[in-house]
């Protein structure tokens, strides 16, 4: 028994040093019911968000209440020409707006986000406007939002304003739905291509993901946003600037171990993020 309760407690601090040693330079957990942060790192620096923007991005889209069932054509101005990401969505592909929105949310494809930013009432300008009153409402007050897929490096936040973001968005069941399914057959038109979510993380049996969404450029590093339940409450995890995938997953699993451990307490006050 006593060898039981030592082998617990070597665990916990085992999964509390782990979370503190994070290879992520920007990090915060919340306890989703209270407010409360059980763990942060650098949470109030501005930094690039690269593709998290894109849960922004569908916000809008949904909060317009366009016709998700209208087909758009993917144009020349949706091609990336800063940085010459690729796609595997072709110019002249016809898809829905719902597909275009799983596109963008699971795979992260950036012609997705930008057509769905084009196709917004007004254009381009009209969906940056609604960006900024969007993260007003939100309290969002150190975000900004300049375009709809991330790979702007003036697209920027902090890890505890995305977490913000990231319960807001947790209220679509669309965008809970999409970013947590593991993969998809999505037909293009003149193909059918298995898509796949960017977060290896969804579907791993060890896990109950509510709400994903990855993120990179150069500036950015590797990203994550989670809603995940574990130890019987849902938390908000952010981490940013990873150097590499692997590091960011790694982060993840520390900090989810260390939400298990169930020794995880309060380090700041509540963010009044409700």
């Amino acid at each position: 028994m006593i060898r039981s309760l030592f082998l617990a407690f070597l665990f916990a601090l085992s999964a509390s040093a782990s979370a503190m040693s994070l290879g992520s330079k920007h990090a915060i957990v919340i306890d989703e019911a209270t407010g409360k942060i059980l763990f942060e790192k650098n949470s109030s620096d501005i930094v690039p968000i690269a593709s998290l923007t894109k849960l922004m991005t569908a916000m809008l889209v949904l909060d317009a209440r366009l016709d998700m069932h209208e087909h758009i054509m993917i144009t020349d101005d949706d091609v990336d020409t800063l940085k010459f990401s690729s796609s595997r969505v072709p110019v002249g592909s016809m898809l829905t707006r719902n597909t275009l929105l799983e596109l963008a949310l699971m795979s992260s494809d950036n012609r997705a986000a930008h057509a769905l930013a084009r196709t917004y009432p007004g254009g381009i300008e009209h969906f940056r406007l609604a960006a900024r009153n969007k993260a007003h409402a939100l309290s969002l007050r150190r975000t900004n939002i300049e375009e709809p897929t991330g790979l702007s490096p003036y697209n920027t936040s902090t890890a505890s304003d995305l977490a913000r973001l990231a319960m807001a968005a947790a209220r679509y069941p669309e965008i809970e739905r999409i970013t947590t399914s593991a993969g998809d057959l999505i037909d293009l038109g003149s193909s059918a291509r298995h898509y796949h979510n960017t977060n290896k993380l969804v579907g791993d049996k060890n896990w109950t993901i509510s709400l994903s969404k990855t993120g990179y450029t150069q500036e950015a590093g590797r990203c994550i946003i989670m809603r995940v339940r574990t130890a019987g409450r849902d938390a908000i995890m952010v981490l940013l600037n990873a150097r590499a995938s692997a590091n960011r997953t790694a982060d993840a699993v520390s900090l989810h171990r260390f939400l298990m451990a169930g020794h995880a307490q309060p380090v700041m006050a509540g963010l009044n993020l409700k």
